[in-house]
């Protein structure tokens, strides 16, 4: 499976910014092939920083930016149309990116989805990022007729556990080894139920 890092440590708290100075606003769309770079940087950055004690520190110092962004850009080429990629942008720079689409679990109903991915760079990491991108995510999902949303995450990243839960998901008694370099690393699923009537609405908005 692959888990989702941690985005934001703590409600309301800030970082990068001048006491008294607010944030530029965090603007949410679709990821284009413009922005593998920029998205590859997010993932491993986002990797390294929230991995780090974690998973072998040898797997995460051979992650490589560019690599990623040519996996990115050959993934997007040949995209199905169900998976959505979504990038955070503020001041015309990409500080987040999420994904999600059809839960790639087999013991799920049907109209099941699954959050696959959403990292922050580190140094926007409580500034609001990944909270605008899991709204973003959820409202999408929302759209295609989810009826719930799952996620994986470590089950040691507390961090991340932390924010899934303030944003209305919870462990639904899944758990499952994700080997890393021959190293078995322990995850959880989280799940969220969604809104039925909130998804016709807004599909038909």
């Amino acid at each position: 499976m692959t888990s989702c890092p941690a985005t934001e440590p703590a409600p309301g708290r800030t970082t990068g910014t001048a006491p008294g100075r607010a944030e530029v606003p965090v603007r949410i769309r679709e990821m284009t092939l413009d922005d593998c770079e920029a998205v590859a940087t997010v993932r491993v950055r986002g990797w390294q920083h929230a991995y780090r004690g974690l998973i072998p520190q040898a797997y995460l110092d051979a992650m490589s930016i560019e690599e990623d962004a040519a996996r990115r850009r050959e993934y997007l080429a040949k995209g199905d149309g169900r998976v959505v990629d979504l990038v955070a942008e503020r001041a015309g720079h990409v500080v987040g990116w999420g994904c999600c689409g059809p839960s790639r679990d087999e013991d799920v109903p049907d109209r099941t989805a699954e959050l696959y991915a959403l990292y922050v760079l580190p140094e926007r990491i409580g500034t609001g990022v990944g909270s605008a991108l899991i709204d973003a995510l959820t409202a999408r999902a929302e759209a295609a007729g989810a009826s719930s949303l799952l996620l994986w995450v470590l089950a040691a990243n507390d961090r991340a556990r932390r924010f899934y839960t303030r944003a209305g998901f919870a462990p639904d008694g899944r758990e499952e080894q994700f080997d890393v370099n021959g190293v078995a690393v322990p995850e959880v699923r989280y799940a969220r139920r969604l809104s039925a009537s909130a998804a016709a609405d807004a599909g038909l908005g």
